[in-house]
């Protein structure tokens, strides 16, 4: 999402745009790594030392609320932000937590069957698969 576009997205919401939030949003919409808030807090403290961690949060609530981040809940350790919305399957290694993004025209069309057959406004979607990831797969604890 180019920077004009979440900043008109914030607004429509009503809600304020500071140098924090931006930064906070700008990180977390384009991370491949489903970050967790401490994650966030420690890549924020580098250019905004004075950030506090309860911005973290208030930020990635907000985003959630809007429907630009879906969080991943306690089932995988602590909870971890995904901005990918499209209809795919988040693959977790069991041992180091990885987690990767698969996505396929088969999921997008089972989705849409799904979604068609639901009589509800469906407001998210995380399906996940529990796996061992290649380096965990080689060098068992």
């Amino acid at each position: 999402m180019e920077e004009e576009q979440l900043i008109g997205k914030l607004r429509e919401k009503g809600f304020k745009v500071t140098p924090q939030r931006l930064a906070i949003c700008k990180f977390v919409l384009s991370s491949k790594k489903h970050p967790t808030v401490e994650e966030v807090f420690a890549a924020m403290q580098k250019k905004h030392p004075t950030m506090s961690l309860a911005t973290v949060y208030q930020t990635l609530h907000l985003l959630t609320k809007i429907g630009l981040l879906q969080e991943m809940g306690p089932s995988i350790g602590s909870s971890r932000y995904d901005p990918n919305n499209s209809p795919h399957i988040n693959i977790v290694c069991k041992n180091c937590g990885k987690i990767e993004d698969y996505e396929s025209e088969s999921i997008t069309e089972f989705w849409s069957q799904i979604t068609g057959e639901l009589k509800c406004k469906i407001v998210g979607q995380n399906l996940m698969i529990s796996t061992y990831c290649d380096k965990c797969e080689k060098s068992p604890d």
